[in-house]
């Protein structure tokens, strides 16, 4: 049953058959040949259910946070600022890159439209001050991952909806993970550059009055982070309230910038609708197969086979982890979290690890399907930012930083209370 479900799968997606349908059309498989009941009778209560949730307004609106910050030029600011600071070291922008991506990803949410934002302020400069395109738009790929880390995280809300574990300690668990790992790209960045020091670029220096003035470029993000993840850890607002509360935040700065204009507002609603309907039919499609999977009894065969096996829980662990890289080759991101978590996360959690912490050590494994090729979304968002060159020159970039992701997985397998400090703290 299990690899029949496993070659269904697949000889879809090689298709190309939309992911939603292909789920969809996966469950009513399963259900047709392999459950005792006739769940399609079920499966209008069951979407349903799924897109009924309040949580999931979250995701809508903290999209709109993030198009209202590009669309608005925010981002610019930011970039300017942050380069003014970090480009001293070796390596010059590509620090600007990774310290612009952080701030970034505390308000967009997103990986794409992080990278997407960076790209498009960087690149120009890059190109201007003869950088190496490899590195350079690597950077600003890896970069964008942090955004699905740091939170807000649209994944983590997904992953804490698919498994019912709680947003806001997702939160918390994410964010000493995200900023060691942007701290890892600084270094790691740093170290290439004074071995290589063709792959960076002219450092520059800016005086402490320059620098200093700079700073009223980031107070938006941070005012922003700080609405939406104070608020949540407050106990004023649960996650999607406070991502109602992020977004009249960011139309209030916008329009204190005088930058709020009927065309920036029908761009970022429309961006908003784009992406969102895309992310919900994923979900809710989701939500039916993992419904078929647990009734047709094909997680509890996979549990009791792993258990025959004689595996032990950090065996299966390390499965786990080289199944997430494989596959991060061939499918999209979300596709692959919303394919795989019904199966694997049960059994991962049912050995004994807290499904915290496996979220952080899944949303890292994800970042790094972001930028391996050849379906690595960022890769390609940066490439058409980029509008010429080869593209090899952004893969071959990006792959310093998966080793970095690498190492920083292995850190959190050795060391999990580098997740679970914060949510421990909380509780």
């Amino acid at each position: 049953m299990i690899l029949i479900t496993l070659l269904v799968l697949l000889v879809l997606l090689l298709l190309s058959v939309p992911v939603a349908a292909t789920l969809i059309v996966l469950g009513l498989f399963l259900d047709e040949f392999f459950s005792p009941f006739p769940l399609v009778n079920a499966m209008g209560d069951v979407l349903w259910s799924a897109s009924n949730s309040f949580l999931l307004i979250a995701i809508p609106l903290f999209i709109l946070l993030g198009e209202i910050l590009v669309r608005t030029g925010i981002a610019k600011g930011t970039y300017r600022a942050l380069e003014s600071w970090l480009s001293w070291l070796p390596g010059g922008l590509l620090h600007a890159n990774v310290g612009t991506a952080t701030l970034f990803s505390a308000t967009s949410g997103s990986s794409v439209a992080t990278a997407a934002t960076i790209g498009t302020v960087a690149i120009p400069q890059g190109k201007e001050m003869n950088y190496d395109p490899r590195l350079f738009t690597g950077s600003i790929a890896a970069g964008g991952t942090l955004g699905i880390m740091i939170p807000p995280s649209i994944n983590l809300i997904v992953y804490g909806f698919l498994t019912e574990t709680s947003i806001p300690q997702l939160f918390a668990a994410g964010l000493i993970p995200g900023l060691l790992l942007a701290l890892l790209f600084v270094v790691g960045t740093a170290l290439i550059c004074l071995w290589r020091p063709s792959m960076g670029g002219p450092s520059t220096h800016h005086s402490w009055g320059e620098r200093f003035a700079g700073l009223k470029h980031l107070v938006p993000v941070l005012v922003l982070f700080g609405i939406v993840v104070g608020s949540i850890y407050a106990g004023w607002a649960t996650p999607t309230e406070a991502a109602s509360l992020g977004v009249i935040g960011a139309f209030a700065i916008a329009l204190s910038m005088g930058k709020l204009t009927k065309t920036v507002v029908m761009e970022a609603l429309e961006g908003t609708m784009r992406t969102t309907g895309m992310i919900m039919l994923i979900i809710i499609a989701s939500y039916f197969l993992n419904f078929v999977l647990a009734s047709a009894g094909i997680t509890r065969e996979l549990t009791a086979f792993l258990e025959s096996a004689g595996l032990g829980p950090y065996s299966t662990l390390l499965l786990v982890i080289a199944l997430y890289i494989i596959l991060g080759f061939f499918i999209e991101t979300l596709s692959l979290m919303v394919i795989t978590i019904p199966i694997v996360a049960p059994i991962i959690i049912g050995m004994g690890f807290d499904p915290v912490w496996f979220g952080i050590l899944l949303i890292l494994l994800i970042e790094m399907a972001l930028i391996t090729p050849p379906v690595g979304l960022n890769l390609y968002v940066v490439q058409g930012v980029r509008q010429g060159g080869s593209f090899n020159d952004v893969m071959v970039g990006a792959m310093p930083y998966v080793a970095m992701m690498l190492l920083m997985a292995v850190a959190l397998v050795l060391f999990p209370s580098i997740a679970m400090f914060l949510p421990d703290l909380l509780n």
